[in-house]
């Protein structure tokens, strides 16, 4: 995920989801503008940089959906074979 704006953002109770059902909330986390972070299925520690939603097996079916904590569409992608 990438703040490509040069104000911080804070994502918490941001949701990223996919059409399956499978879903992350993210906890007290600030976005600093034109930064990334990256969010892994598996389990390790966060950090500013990447976040584990603490799986251990991989959930996504090529879909990708960005909520705000309001529940609106921020963003959406979808990838492999099926995908843009």
């Amino acid at each position: 995920m990438k703040n490509t704006g040069r104000l911080p953002v804070n994502i918490k109770g941001w949701t990223l989801s996919d059409k399956s059902g499978h879903s992350y909330r993210f906890g007290n986390l600030r976005l600093n503008g034109h930064s990334q972070i990256r969010v892994h299925t598996g389990i390790g520690h966060d950090n500013r940089r990447d976040v584990y939603q603490g799986r251990r097996a991989y959930v996504w079916d090529n879909t990708a959906t960005l909520r705000n904590d309001h529940r609106r569409v921020v963003d959406a992608e979808s990838w492999g074979r099926h995908g843009h």
